[in-house]
């Protein structure tokens, strides 16, 4: 069994297992904080980001003067942003029997799999995953399609890179983002599945998905066969938030367990980051300031909204309009309302009283929440200030919020209010520096942290722990946090972007079935109390990874004929097979079996496997020995007699 890692992003991972000839692809995330080096795409000219210098090198020297530009320090690339690809040259792609999604951010990079490896199997998922995740690459293209940029980073010259940052950001993984007829055709192979719906893989394993409670639809996975389980635990959460709770139970007897997808936050407590995020909103809305909220069109969202449902009137901003502007953002609130079956028991009862599961439903029938799906349109005349904006990207680079960011970042009585944990806030607002609006910075990230973690691997107790290295070590930043990482026993094993593990268990059984038929012409003996045996002559047919015994066919009857048969056209003659011998030879017992022979001179010698007896005045050796005897012996009428008296203490079969 073995382990391809493609992905270095821990959260965004993509992973392929290798298991009883099947190649299982887990999840294909797309890392896109590489967008992070590259300027923001503005909806309208920004004489700003137009008038930005060319880089200059340390010699003086203006290179690459349309594509690089700089802004307070930094570097940045001016064009199409590209995201960092999974791994494609460790292993050949084609060979991928099925992919398993655990969450819909972790399916970004389907397309590129799907539609550009020569891929032919099939996708699982859940199908809120599959839903939100064709929302998420939508709105994903339209980011990106509706501000066009001719250069591409690809015209860069590889000199340049040798003294550049974009090196150590391995600038040859990032690709230009895919259309929607590759989003479509990727999505066309997904097949649907419930929680603990068992699907079965060429008759090799079986997969199951399991609720872990991170988002809506998320899963873990277990991937097992008849004597062996592997399970996949990614993007999980022990909060009660809306979706359904995590399924630990099942984890449980696991051969191996891959884990990946842990909090990116572990010192910021969820509940503590949601009080922040409403008392700097009310503060800047009282002080006449607009708040913008940069994050993605499903997930986090829904809590905020719930949290603010419950803020909105003992804050007094009763009157504050409310503004959600992507372009899914309709089916996105639409379709947080229908998945009843996915939420939490809470949720799922108020479907039948009838009342909509989360309470955005009643701030947009209030008209205090308000969607749309671009700033043109009906929003620029309904807009009015001060206000909340909930749009996207959350990396700043493209999207609604790069308008708002030159629209209000140079006023003080703004506030940005960064709650996704993907990317770094410093890092974001790079290129809009110098920034007069205030940041503040409370990352809600509600997976699990190394605490909850290492409580939940004591319970389900699983031989062997696979994870990224980044969780067997400190964070860089806090090298003395020995508490912000795993430590077990025993140690897990770590990998890390374009490592191959072998999984440390090797497969010892496998499940062979038996015909009626054969099974009632089989004659059990009892070797000890409670156990029998049986010998079997049969055939081993196999077909799709499942194994029959089958009785050993007859040869057909040879017609009459005058004729001469050549000899091997005969059939062949089935011989009865020989009886096996089970026991053991008492040793004690033996000689005295000897002495009641005649044979008394024997001289016994222990050895490490047993026993050797030597017979002087026969000139013979017996060799006793736990799994056979051996009798050296010229004369062969003694022979025989020692083998019979051996057989005395043996059982046949």
């Amino acid at each position: 069994m073995k382990l391809y890692c493609l992905s270095g992003h821990p959260t965004l991972p993509c992973n392929v297992l290798k298991f009883k000839s099947t190649t299982i692809m887990l999840d294909c995330g797309l890392d896109t904080t590489s967008v992070l080096n590259f300027l923001p795409l503005p909806l309208v000219h920004s004489s700003r980001l137009s008038k930005l210098p060319g880089w200059v090198s340390k010699d003086g020297a203006v290179i690459l003067e349309k594509e690089l530009k700089e802004c307070a320090g930094r570097v940045f690339v001016d064009s199409q942003p590209e995201f960092c690809l999974p791994e494609r040259e460790l292993l050949d792609l084609s060979t991928i029997d099925v992919i398993l999604i655990s969450n819909y951010h972790c399916m970004m990079a389907l397309p590129y799999i799907t539609e550009h490896t020569g891929f032919t199997g099939t996708v699982y998922a859940t199908e809120p995953t599959l839903q939100i995740g064709r929302l998420l690459m939508e709105e994903l293209v339209n980011f990106m399609e509706r501000v066009p940029k001719a250069q591409s980073i690809l015209y860069i010259p590889n000199y340049f890179l040798n003294v550049c940052f974009l090196l150590v950001m391995e600038v040859w993984t990032w690709k230009r983002c895919y259309n929607m007829q590759e989003v479509n055709s990727a999505l066309s192979k997904v097949q649907l599945v419930g929680y603990s719906q068992k699907v079965e893989l060429f008759g090799a394993v079986q997969v199951s998905p399991l609720s872990s409670g991170y988002s809506l639809g998320s899963s873990n996975w277990i991937i097992q066969s008849h004597h062996e389980k592997v399970s996949y635990v990614s993007g999980s959460s022990l909060l009660t938030t809306h979706p359904q709770p995590m399924d630990q139970s099942s984890l449980k007897n696991s051969d191996v367990l891959i884990l990946t997808g842990l909090t990116q936050m572990p010192t910021a407590n969820p509940d503590g980051m949601l009080g922040e995020f409403c008392s700097n909103l009310a503060m800047t809305i009282r002080a006449g300031g607009n708040v913008l909220v940069p994050c993605y069109s499903s997930g986090v969202i829904y809590d905020l909204l719930e949290c603010l449902y419950q803020f909105i009137e003992s804050a007094n901003l009763g009157t504050t309009p409310f503004y959600f502007i992507s372009p899914v953002a309709n089916s996105s609130l639409e379709f947080s309302q229908i998945f009843a079956e996915w939420l939490c028991h809470n949720k799922q009862t108020k479907v039948y009283l009838p009342e909509p599961p989360f309470p955005h439903a009643e701030l947009i029938q209030t008209n205090k929440l308000k969607h749309y799906p671009s700033i043109h349109g009906d929003f620029s005349s309904e807009f009015r200030q001060p206000c909340v904006v909930f749009t996207g990207h959350p990396s700043l680079r493209f999207g609604d919020v790069v308008h708002f960011m030159e629209l209000w970042g140079k006023s003080s009585l703004n506030t940005i209010i960064f709650t996704e944990p993907d990317f770094s806030y410093l890092d974001a607002l790079a290129p809009y520096q110098p920034l007069a609006m205030k940041c503040v910075y409370c990352p809600i990230d509600t997976r699990l942290n190394f605490h909850q973690v290492s409580k939940l691997l004591k319970e389900v107790q699983p031989l062997h722990v696979v994870c990224p290295e980044q969780y067997t070590q400190p964070p860089p930043t806090q090298s003395h946090r020995s508490d912000l990482m795993l430590e077990l026993q025993p140690p897990p094993m770590p990998y890390r972007r374009c490592s191959v593990l072998n999984l440390p268990f090797r497969r010892r059984y496998e499940r062979i079935y038996i015909l009626p038929e054969l099974a009632s012409s089989l004659v059990p003996s009892e070797i000890t109390p409670g156990i029998s045996v049986a010998t079997v002559s049969a055939v081993l047919h196999s077909k799709d990874n499942k194994h029959t015994l089958q009785s050993v066919p007859k040869p057909p009857p040879v017609p009459p004929s005058k004729k001469r048969k050549r000899v091997i056209e005969e059939p062949p003659v089935m011989l009865a097979p020989k009886p096996l011998l089970s026991g053991a030879v008492a040793l004690e017992a033996f000689l005295v079996t000897l002495q009641k022979h005649g044979i008394t001179e024997v001289k016994v010698e222990e050895t490490a496997d047993g026993h050797i007896l030597h017979l002087q005045a026969e000139d013979t050796l017996i060799q006793l020995e736990e799994d056979g005897t051996h009798i050296v012996c010229d004369n062969e009428p003694l022979r025989t007699t020692l083998r019979d008296l051996v057989l005395r203490f043996l059982q046949k079969l």
